[in-house]
């Protein structure tokens, strides 16, 4: 337990000048009143810290056992830098007390790296630990908000940027970018009735062609659509019930069928890419392999089934979009589901949660903190829509960046084939035209 000390000094040469007495009987209680209004003052602006710093230290200690440990302290929470600090040096004295002394790399006996982030409720606290080669664990605490408790929200690590690539006024599906310098010079759009090439020059955008989608049965009241680019010819498009195919030389044709084959939810970038996956400290990303997910053809959310299967599951309940987190052996797949719920699903169990999300999720691959991010829209029934990113430590997600307003209603979210960035589709909400941005993350504020 920490404690403040205060001192009341008073000059001494006042104490001599006043009969001490009746001066004594009148200034003792004003000066106790005064102490504990400072007290109260003091105490009500900061934090206790040691109940989970000790919890914490505990847990580590019951997988190390007492000795010499390597230990690292992140911040990646909203708590200020001071917060940061008290925390830090807590969670030192609390591991002294268990008997696991802080010593440099080369001394230590086992490695200790913990994480300070948060969910909307709750501060959340992972500690990963290793010992030796193969050895390796993890343990959380979670320290709920305190309305009492001042918490400095003066940072985020992460930032969410968006760049405006295309705007019109019929509704935008999807868009793709086919070939970029600094900003994308040629990109491809699609609708509900056709996909148009546009190329940017000097500053404005010129079609190249425009090419029909021959559909024979009307579409769902909500359709969605995807843009996939290819390696052996320009692109695929993924409707309800309709795929269609590019030509790879121009002029481009387009070659429409119906079928319900998959729809893909790995961006090709990422699928089955080793060199994809970046290292978060030692721990090695497992490959994720391609995967297709049906779409209900008269709806506008996909039915469940997937192919191939994630672990002994081949089907989760119905849902609108996905994302994954690669872990060291397996990927946490979590789907938006139509019930408002969000699935989490490693292989080995189908765990529905709500995270107060929308509809519309997607995974990134960055250069940033863990290295993975989840971008979520917000829920509820709004006007202007925000999206933000998050990272998940566990099964909870922890907010990485600031909410970015998005000026209007989502109605597509999805994974750019690199996988480091998303084009998402919003109905502005002044003007009533539908804009595709690009949002991309910054490793800071």
């Amino acid at each position: 337990m920490r404690k403040a000390v205060y001192n009341s000094a008073i000059p001494e040469n006042i104490l001599k000048s006043v009969n001490g007495s009746h001066l004594a009987r009148i200034a003792r209680p004003a000066h106790f009143i005064l102490l504990a209004l400072l007290a109260a003052a003091v105490s009500a602006g900061a934090a206790d810290w040691s109940g989970p710093e000790q919890q914490m230290a505990r847990k580590i200690v019951a997988i190390t056992g007492p000795g010499a440990v390597a230990l690292t302290v992140e911040n990646r929470s909203s708590l200020g830098r001071r917060n940061g600090e008290i925390v830090q040096n807590g969670l030192r004295n609390a591991l002294e007390q268990v008997g696991i002394h802080v010593v440099s790399v080369d001394r230590a006996t086992a490695a200790v790296a913990i994480t300070l982030s948060e969910n909307p409720t709750s501060y959340v606290w992972v500690a990963q630990i290793r010992q030796g080669e193969t050895e390796s664990g993890a343990v959380l605490v979670s320290v709920p908000r305190s309305g009492n408790s001042a918490v400095a929200h003066d940072s985020m690590p992460m930032s969410l940027h968006k760049t405006l690539v295309w705007s019109q006024d019929n509704p935008i599906l999807d868009v793709v970018v086919l070939e970029e310098n600094a900003a994308p010079t040629r990109i491809a759009v699609v609708d509900a009735e056709k996909v148009s090439i546009e190329r940017s020059q000097g500053g404005k955008w010129q079609e190249e062609q425009a090419l029909a989608i021959m559909h024979s049965k009307p579409w769902p009241r909500d359709l969605r659509g995807r843009l996939i680019p290819a390696r052996d010819h320009l692109f695929d498009i993924f409707l309800p019930g309709m795929t269609c195919r590019s030509s790879s030389t121009v002029p481009l044709t387009l070659n429409c069928r119906e079928t319900d084959d998959p729809w893909p939810l790995v961006p090709a970038g990422i699928a089955g890419n080793s060199s994809a996956f970046p290292n978060a400290g030692d721990t090695k990303y497992a490959v994720v392999s391609a995967m297709g997910a049906f779409f209900a053809p008269a709806r506008n959310f996909f039915t469940g089934a997937f192919t191939p299967a994630v672990g002994k599951f081949t089907n989760v309940a119905k849902f609108y979009s996905s994302a994954f987190v690669p872990r060291e052996r397996y990927a946490l797949w979590l789907f938006a589901a139509t019930d408002g719920q969000v699935h989490l699903l490693d292989g080995m169990n189908d765990q529905p949660a709500r995270f107060d999300w929308g509809n519309s999720i997607a995974s990134l691959k960055t250069t940033c903190g863990a290295g993975w991010q989840v971008l979520a829209t917000s829920s509820g029934e709004r006007t202007s829509d925000f999206v933000r990113a998050y990272e998940f430590p566990d099964r909870d997600p922890i907010a990485v960046s600031a909410p970015i307003d998005l000026g209007g209603a989502v109605s597509a979210l999805w994974t750019e084939a690199r996988g480091d960035s998303a084009v998402v589709v919003v109905k502005d909400q002044d003007t009533g035209s539908y804009e595709a941005y690009r949002l991309a993350m910054a490793c800071g504020q």
